[in-house]
Order: C-alpha cells, then structure tokens, then sequence
C-alpha cells in the first residue's frame, strides 16, 4: 500500500464519515439544502447510513481490499447520484459540494494497490 493512498483513503473516510454524521445531526446546512432538492425527509437516515458505511468500508479496505473497492464504489455512485439530484433541482450553484465529497473517493479508488 502506497503513502499516498493511504493519506487518500483516510481523508475520504473522514470527510464522508463527517457528512454522514452532519446527516444524522441534522444540521441546517445539510437539512436546508437537501429539503430545497425534494428530498424526503424519510430518506434523510437511510442516505446518512449509506454514507456512514461507506466511510467505515474504505477504512476496513485498508485491511481487506475488496471491501475498499465495494466501499468507494458504492460512494461513487451515491455522490454522482447526489449531483444528479442537485443538477434536477436546477441549484447549479450547488454542484460543487457533491464534487468535494466524490473527488477523494475517486482519489481513493484510483490509488488502490
């Protein structure tokens, strides 16, 4: 396993691990937003869940790498959804923020041995 992929990974855990708790938080900059692009409120748990468990998957991917790839791609896929979420509710200003989370992920993914 590389330097660099290591500082990745843990960083993308992090920050996706900090997303999912401002989720379950609720945290008037994640609630605010994610309420203008129609999301349910009944989704809110189940989309924080997702994004806890991706972070623990990229860190126990470090040991079992399988589980890492599993990991970064299923965040990949939850992040491009969140940009096509964001793009559908026409809030291009917000485009940015989903790109921040998906970015380290693919960092991640790319950088795996």
């Amino acid at each position: 396993m590389s330097t660099a992929h290591l500082i990745v990974t843990v960083a993308a855990a992090a920050w996706v691990g900090f997303s999912a708790v401002s989720m379950f938080a609720r945290a008037k900059w994640v609630v605010e937003p994610i309420t203008e692009y129609g999301v349910p409120r009944a989704w809110w748990n189940w989309l924080g869940t997702a994004k806890a468990a991706g972070a623990v998957g990229l860190l126990a991917g470090l040991f079992w790498p399988p589980l890492g790839v599993a990991a970064a791609s299923g965040l990949i896929l939850y992040f491009g959804g969140a940009l096509v979420t964001v793009a559908r509710a026409r809030s291009y200003a917000h485009l940015a923020f989903p790109v921040l989370y998906l970015a380290p992920v693919v960092g991640s993914l790319v950088l795996w041995p």
